[in-house]
């Protein structure tokens, strides 16, 4: 699987957990280069907190675009140590 931003993969990995639709990439496929960091925080009854990341590719930020999950709850410990992508990022195989 790939993520893709801004004409830039930013994460590729054979080896994604897919969760409500969403595929969290091990936090070492991840382009840390791309990664800013953010105070947004949300919160998820299972999973937990949710912590962000603003990615940077090209002089163009694409806010809160990053997420995961510090410290998951049990019923998410599947996905310690990986990263989602939204608003506009594509996953693909």
């Amino acid at each position: 699987m790939r993520a893709i931003w801004n004409g830039r993969v930013i994460a590729e990995s054979d080896d994604t957990v897919v969760v409500e639709g969403n595929h969290y990439f091990p936090a070492e496929s991840v382009d840390a280069s791309v990664l800013r960091p953010s105070s947004t925080h949300t919160t998820c009854p299972w999973k937990g907190l949710a912590s962000y990341w603003t990615l940077e590719v090209d002089g163009r930020a694409n806010p809160d675009a990053a997420w995961y999950y510090p410290s998951p709850k049990p019923a998410a410990e599947q996905i310690a140590g990986r990263i989602a992508f939204w608003r506009g990022v594509t996953v693909t195989e």
